[in-house]
């Protein structure tokens, strides 16, 4: 009994030490271009811009035409480890099931001033029983004025 205590109690400790991944803090400097994501499904693109934000957990899924949810978050500010999530789940009658899930971290890809940058490439998924498609690319954006 009291090895198994010890085992986990140390489990525990371990998992509570800092790892690579330090929070952000007000000396890193901060991206402050936007995350802006072009998802097309049956012929129709919906085009969806994201902010960066501190709380993802806010950040809500977007229905694509009843068959797909996509939700993208660009995570950055005090007291949060910066990132980017992007999710895309299959909608089905009991709830949504995630296909993919994407995580970047920085240093993020640079291009010249003005210029987006392209993140994953065209990206294609399939899923329900007729293998429905959808199709998306993320950018960053320089916001401007």
């Amino acid at each position: 009994m009291h090895h198994r205590f010890f085992s986990v109690l140390l489990w525990g400790c371990l998992c509570a030490l800092p790892t690579g991944n330090a929070l952000a803090s007000s000396d890193e400097p901060v991206d402050t271009r936007k995350l802006s994501c072009d998802i097309t499904y049956a012929g129709q693109t919906q085009h969806v811009s994201v902010a960066p934000t501190s709380d993802p957990y806010r950040q809500t899924s977007i229905p694509i035409r009843n068959r797909f949810r996509f939700k993208a978050v660009h995570v950055q500010g005090d007291g949060v480890t910066p990132r980017i999530g992007i999710y895309v789940y299959f909608d089905t009658p009991q709830q949504p099931l995630l296909i993919q899930h994407v995580l970047l971290q920085p240093p993020y890809p640079q291009a010249p001033t003005g210029t987006p940058v392209n993140l994953l490439g065209e990206q294609r998924l399939y899923a329900g029983p007729l293998e429905r498609e959808l199709i998306y690319r993320c950018f960053l954006r320089q916001d401007t004025p």
